[in-house]
């Protein structure tokens, strides 16, 4: 599907992204709130904002913001909130989680924070779940009030279930939770809902998004090493629904683009040292690119930074136009939904800039 102006039309696919300029497929955002060393939580939510916005008018089908928890560099521990809030301040860009970790969750209780948000922005909220806690196993168990954290993953087919019931206020007659209604929802008249996406790192997603025909979302930005695996299982697991006569997967790419090569690899380092922090019981702030020049990595260290770097498309606006290209068509994925790992919001809003100019996309300053 094609739509240069960006509009919401009436019929349009609730799934399937517009392709526009030169992209190979439809691009989307991904974004984690991030905040820098010497930067706080409000200057990353307006950053968010400003990127929501630039995304609707360069022409990215979508803006998802993703659950995480007791990590200083990141804000988004409430999507529902955030999303609200990027829903006042755009106006057809689709919005959605990637995603909220339903495990953490009761399924009643996203089914009115979702339900809500499609009040607020009719026709383009998309609900992605994902079955992992999104933080540590401690802060995980004080979110459920549980130590017995794998029977959270394990339910998750069941958790899913219910809410998609809520969601359409269809429990049978004799449901103990028949009498219940979702609101806003169904009980109060005819009205959209959100579509269902299913997140994942691994196969069991993919399985059970192919087996329930719903729309697929990898982390190739984490798990690079599964991602093809992965989607042929989708692919392969596939049974067509009421919502998609077709598998539909799109993956999480880490791409920054800038002005200079130099620049960009300064960028990613940053953001590479993070996740050298975060893996070995030590977040923080995102450090600064000097900083991150500065800290001398241990072996170990190296070695993972290298691996990290190998999976982040980065450079100037070309070889990241080329490296998106490429990733795409060896996956064969339906859509792109770019994540910039920079320490500052500057960097991260030039990136995308320079991407949608890369593709000729529509909305140019």
């Amino acid at each position: 599907m094609r739509d240069d102006a960006g509009a919401i039309r009436d019929g349009a696919d609730p799934i399937r992204g517009a392709v526009r300029g030169t992209a190979p497929v439809a691009l989307s955002v991904l974004d984690l709130v991030t905040v820098g060393s010497g930067s706080t939580a409000t200057e990353a939510l307006r950053t968010s904002v400003a990127l929501a916005r630039l995304a609707e008018r360069r022409g990215f089908h979508r803006h998802w913001v993703a659950e995480h928890h007791s990590m200083p560099g990141v804000a988004s521990t409430s999507p529902a909130v955030i999303l609200a809030h990027l829903a006042a301040h755009t106006e057809r860009i689709r919005l959605g989680s990637g995603g909220v970790m339903l495990p953490n969750h009761a399924p009643l209780v996203i089914a009115e924070q979702f339900g809500t948000l499609e009040a607020f922005a009719p026709g383009r909220v998309d609900l992605g779940l994902g079955r992992a806690p999104g933080t540590d196993g401690a802060t995980a168990a004080a979110l459920r009030r549980s130590e017995r954290l794998n029977e959270g993953a394990d339910d998750f087919p069941k958790q899913l279930a219910e809410l998609t019931r809520f969601l359409d206020d269809d429990f049978p007659d004799g449901h103990p939770y028949s009498r219940i209604h979702a609101v806003p929802g169904p009980v109060q008249g005819p009205t959209g809902r959100p579509p269902i996406w299913l997140l994942g790192s691994s196969g069991f997603s993919a399985r059970l998004a192919g087996m329930l025909g719903l729309p697929f979302a990898f982390a190739h930005h984490f798990s690079a090493q599964n991602t093809i695996p992965a989607l042929d299982l989708y692919r392969e697991s596939f049974k067509p629904s009421a919502l998609l006569d077709a598998p539909y997967a799109l993956i999480g790419v880490a791409a920054l683009a800038s002005d200079d090569e130099r620049e960009a690899r300064r960028q990613v380092l940053s953001g590479a040292l993070s996740m050298v922090r975060l893996r070995t019981g030590r977040p923080g702030l995102v450090p600064t690119p000097e900083e991150a020049e500065a800290y001398r990595f241990s072996p170990m260290e190296e070695e993972f930074v290298n691996g990290w770097l190998t999976n982040i498309v980065h450079g100037t606006k070309d070889a990241v136009i080329a490296g998106l290209n490429d990733l795409q068509k060896r996956t064969g994925a339906d859509e792109l939904m770019i994540t910039a790992n920079a320490h500052g919001g500057e960097a991260r809003l030039r990136s995308y800039e320079l991407i949608a100019d890369g593709y000729g996309l529509p909305g140019s300053a």
